[in-house]
């Protein structure tokens, strides 16, 4: 409907998409873009996505390191690779041994006042590691939504102007989602999706003023799809695969053959993982029923007789009762409404 001073809209649209376009053509035959917008979008507009993510993680780490010291009374000591060992010297001149706590064998010999000692550091080591996440957002279309399962360490930061203060900032890790869904036309849907799945990593952390700060290993994704309700879409199969190859030798010692095994550390690391997200979303609408279902609705205490003598953890079911059904290890979650609810 068109007056003298504005253009007015009215009805209903199927989408936000439409609204918008129907806007602005009525802006540009108005008269002085005056429009009174008194569309409405029509449909379900409220979105609930669900993301799994999964991961799988092995590693392998094979360690040798051999070391020797040499010490002739307290008048003279050596000692070489792998840092298994250091010599000191006290205030009364005494020459000490340092062990490091890596040291898991050593063998000792020694002719008068002199002593050779040799320590090994051997490891093998299998690791494997699962992370499976499985959040639940629920929000409007065109407005973003974001989910963290994780935690927050802390970040000492010093204070410009202000000596020896420090304050702490909190950085956060997990699994983390952002989401920005807009519904289209028959339902389907455009979404704006950054997963994000990030872990402390302590071969990377630094000290500062006697704090130790670990680094943060991140995998990150972000991607824009559309689809139907229902749906579902996997985003990658994210593969990482590291090698890590150290050698340290004595010089000239370590290229004997077979004997040189001696003089030779070694550190070998082999880190695989795999990371798959899929994401699904779901058009949905608010429940009419007057009291929502809890998984603790269903849960009864058990008396003493129950606790004490047979152990259990939850109460049987009393004669007569209606409504509970006393079996909480059963299945429980969220219930995705029906066309009809």
């Amino acid at each position: 409907m068109a007056t003298n001073d504005s253009i007015t809209l009215s009805g209903r649209v199927t989408s936000a998409a439409n609204l918008t376009t129907a806007v602005s053509l009525a802006r540009a035959f108005a008269p002085d873009g005056k429009v009174n917008n008194l569309l409405a979008v029509g449909g379900v507009h409220q979105v609930m996505l669900e993301v799994r993510v999964a991961e799988i993680s092995r590693s392998t780490m094979k360690r040798l390191g051999i070391n020797f010291t040499y010490q002739r009374g307290q008048d003279f000591a050596i000692t070489r690779l792998s840092e298994l060992t250091t010599q000191t010297v006290d205030k009364e001149g005494f020459i000490n041994t340092v062990f490091a706590p890596s040291i898991n064998a050593l063998f000792r010999f020694g002719v008068n006042s002199a002593t050779w000692t040799g320590f090994i550091d051997a490891l093998k080591e299998d690791g494997l590691v699962k992370v499976l996440a499985e959040p639940t957002l629920i929000t409007l279309s065109g407005k973003e939504a974001e989910f963290l399962a994780g935690g927050e360490f802390p970040v000492p930061v010093p204070q410009s102007g202000f000596a020896n203060t420090i304050t702490i900032e909190w950085k956060e890790f997990g699994v983390r989602l952002w989401f920005t869904p807009n519904v289209l036309d028959d339902g389907h849907i455009n979404i704006k999706v950054a997963p994000e799945v990030s872990d402390l990593d302590f071969t990377t952390a630094v000290q500062f003023s006697g704090f130790i700060i670990p680094g943060l290993t991140t995998r990150r994704a972000s991607t824009v799809v559309e689809l139907a309700d229902g749906q579902s879409f996997a985003i990658a199969g994210l593969l990482k695969d590291n090698v890590r190859d150290s050698l340290s030798k004595y010089p000239a010692l370590g290229d004997i053959p077979i004997l040189g095994t001696l003089f030779r550390s070694r550190d070998f690391q082999n880190e695989r993982s795999e990371l798959l997200i899929i994401v699904t979303p779901h058009l949905v609408k608010p429940l009419d029923m007057a009291k929502q279902p809890l998984p603790t609705d269903f849960y009864i205490e058990p008396n003493d007789m129950e606790l004490y003598l047979e152990g259990m953890l939850e109460g049987r079911e009393k004669p007569g009762t209606i409504g509970e059904r006393g079996r909480f290890d059963g299945e429980f979650g969220y219930v995705l409404p029906s066309e009809n609810s």
